[in-house]
């Protein structure tokens, strides 16, 4: 099925009302998997005619992104990537995750970006880098585009290789995301060192809903309603 090819529309934009000249695009994946980091990419690519077939990773086959992304990582100027651990996502919520991850992964970049290109509408990197919001960034911009498909196939890889023991939760398919195998291998193993233990999935698995995390905010928060805490994952 084709899709339109992304376009340095922003970066030129970027370029001429900033004077912005190495930009970054960002992009995550991993934001609601029940296990494993939330993994972001940071890839300039310049202005040049990107790779045939570039998208939105999420809109590609398995072996087509893995393709792409072996010709991406040495097409583009430079990549670099960031992990926030489980851990981390459960002491300090989803988006100061996301933040810590896109810091590491645009810190291990070479060279310092001018200005970056967010996928989607809320800004969670913040000063001091000059940001760029654009939702579904993924499909539109090349160079969040070609973050989006190397964070993909490094996470789904990385999530393929872990540990052993936990075939039964088969990450090699499910990436550590919501599946009716994960949730079977949930119920009858419990959690392993790779989830995140302040997700609300364990509200449905009355045997494990002991070991679910709280963070002090959320905590703070339940005393405020009276003992009703919601969650927003």
């Amino acid at each position: 099925m084709p899709y339109e090819a992304p376009t340095h529309t922003v970066e030129r934009s970027l370029r001429a009302t900033t004077g912005a000249k190495i930009i970054a695009g960002v992009d995550e994946v991993g934001r609601g998997a029940w296990a494993g980091p939330v993994t972001v990419c940071a890839a300039i690519t310049g202005l040049r005619r990107p790779p045939e077939g570039l998208t939105d990773s999420k809109l590609l086959t398995v072996k087509r992104r893995d393709a792409l992304a072996a010709v991406l990582e040495d097409w583009v100027t430079a990549y670099a990537l960031g992990d926030a651990s489980p851990e981390e996502i459960d002491e300090l919520g989803m988006t100061a995750a996301l933040r810590l991850a896109a810091v590491r992964a645009l810190e291990a970049l070479p060279v310092r970006p001018d200005a970056v290109i967010l996928d989607g509408k809320h800004d969670y990197l913040g000063a001091p880098w000059q940001v760029r919001t654009v939702i579904k960034g993924d499909r539109s911009c090349v160079a969040v585009a070609a973050a989006s498909v190397i964070a993909k196939v490094r996470r789904d890889r990385m999530m393929a290789e872990l540990g052993p023991g936990i075939d039964d939760f088969a990450f090699a398919d499910n990436a550590g995301y919501p599946s009716p195998v994960h949730r079977a291998a949930l119920e009858e193993r419990g959690p392993t060192p790779y989830h995140r233990l302040s997700w609300s999935y364990l509200d449905g698995l009355p045997q494990w809903r002991h070991l679910k995390k709280i963070r002090r905010s959320e905590e703070l928060l339940e005393l405020e309603n009276g003992g009703q805490l919601g969650f927003d994952f």
